[in-house]
């Protein structure tokens, strides 16, 4: 499922660190650390608090793009 993500960029803009968003958002700053890496895609309720801290919409920070090549 490919859901990519700039929420380093964002984080980077509200100037915080990992550490610093984790909680803000109430998670680890490993858990931000894999989102950041695409490695860990973030529930909703988690995409919505990590988009109002930075001040944004889900979409800004998070897109999903399917994979058309399984296509006929």
């Amino acid at each position: 499922m490919p859901l990519y993500n700039r929420l380093k960029e964002y984080r980077a803009r509200i100037g915080a660190n990992q550490s610093e968003l984790g909680r803000m958002v109430d998670v680890s700053r490993q858990t931000i650390s894999q989102i950041e890496r695409g490695d860990y895609s973030p529930s909703v309720s988690l995409a919505l608090r990590i988009a109002g801290v930075c001040g944004v919409t889900v979409e800004d920070i998070f897109t999903y793009e399917e994979d058309h090549n399984d296509e006929s």
